[in-house]
């Protein structure tokens, strides 16, 4: 098999086939293999991406690639974006935080963004200048946004930030960072704001440690400390203060169909590992594969693959037309995650004790895979806005 995704045996969705779509996934996936691939040892060691990596994504046109061309982007849409984050997952360096960078922070300076700050970030963000991280959770709010205590109040011309936040991917590089703030702590929901703050040279910001994480290493992720950091009132995303929430909600479909299309790729990739493992090793005379128990669950495995596929290009077609709700972007970032830790925990098996070695790319997609189901919303938050449906 000669790439994870011929896995399935699955045709190729009609987004997948317009022409500059399938050209950048191609390209992409040659980047990786080529320039980032080779590297991703000592990246994992490093607990970082080299920034020169970034940089060389940028000369590449990887970054920003569905950002207007005259912000700096390529002009594409969420179907370029899916590509790439699948041919991140389909070469196995998953720990490239590329994906957040492209399709979630680029994306709420593209939506609610005046001129003047989309012609300040964007094509420095297309070009690497400029890493994107969104600053959410805090050490005592995850899933909870409302539970938010950052605070961002004015002072004259001036916000003045102080807070903490954690968890936050591309942290020990970002130099651009969507904030979740209360700009009015007394109004809850309605107080949110997001804050756009460019953290070069600026007074009062601290990154914490890297986080030692159990999976995907090569992704830093960082706790980040707002003493008294005062940016200027224009940095606020959106016409007026309190419609963070809102902002934050309307752009949440696309993180968690992101993380979906992360999660299938992933899932291909191992199936493809395992196959090739379980048809070369042998044991009792026979292949591996060649026993009724390993055909029984790469079955079982192959037939779930194949619906999640479906489903998750079917929700990437839906996107594209403006029609993916919250709800059917829950039900995919919970399934399809949880499928991918089942995936997984199985392909681990089917390799034996070789698959609990690090020197196996699947003890690596075992681990990498358990956030999965954490991050973006937890998939029991997943099932609480599912129900809300019924």
């Amino acid at each position: 098999m000669d790439h994870p995704a011929e896995t399935l045996g699955i045709p190729k969705p009609s987004w997948r086939n317009v022409e500059d779509v399938a050209m950048l996934e191609d390209m992409t996936n040659r980047f990786m293999a080529d320039e980032i691939a080779p590297h991703y040892e000592r990246f994992e060691k490093q607990e970082m991406v080299d920034r020169e990596a970034w940089e060389k994504a940028g000369e590449a046109g990887l970054l920003c690639a569905s950002m207007p061309e005259e912000f700096g982007g390529a002009g594409g849409t969420y179907a370029h974006e899916a590509v790439i984050a699948e041919a991140i997952g389909h070469q196995g360096v998953d720990g490239f935080g590329l994906a957040l960078h492209n399709s979630i922070v680029a994306p709420y300076i593209l939506h609610y963004g005046s001129q003047e700050q989309k012609e300040k970030w964007l094509p420095r963000m297309a070009s690497g200048e400029l890493i994107g991280a969104i600053a959410m959770t805090e050490p005592g709010a995850g899933s909870d946004l409302q539970g938010v205590k950052t605070t961002a109040l004015k002072d004259g011309n001036h916000y003045k930030i102080n807070g903490s936040k954690t968890f936050i991917t591309n942290g020990q590089h970002a130099n651009l960072i969507v904030l979740v703030v209360k700009t009015d702590p007394a109004q809850g929901a309605k107080g949110t704001s997001l804050i756009v703050v460019e953290t070069d040279d600026l007074d009062g910001f601290e990154r914490g440690r890297n986080l030692d994480k159990v999976g995907l290493k090569a992704n830093d992720t960082s706790e980040l400390f707002f003493n008294d950091v005062r940016v200027p009132t224009s940095s606020l995303l959106g016409a007026q203060e309190g419609n963070g929430f809102y902002q934050l909600m309307e752009q949440l479909p696309q993180e968690r169909l992101l993380i979906a299309n992360q999660a299938i790729c992933a899932i291909e990739r191992a199936l493809m590992l395992t196959i090739d493992y379980v048809k070369e090793r042998k044991a009792f005379g026979n292949r591996i594969i060649d026993f009724q128990n390993t055909q029984f669950k790469l079955a079982e495995l192959k037939t779930e693959a194949s619906v999640a596929r479906v489903f998750v290009d079917h929700c990437v077609e839906q996107h594209l037309a403006g029609e993916l709700d919250a709800t059917t972007a829950s039900m995919a970032k919970y399934w399809v995650t949880d499928l991918q830790c089942k995936v997984m925990d199985e392909c681990v098996q089917l390799h034996g004790g070789y698959g609990y070695m690090n020197e196996y790319p699947i003890a690596r997609m075992f681990r990498d895979a358990r956030v999965q189901r954490i991050y973006g919303g937890t998939n029991e938050i997943m099932k609480v806005l599912i129900a809300r449906s019924i």
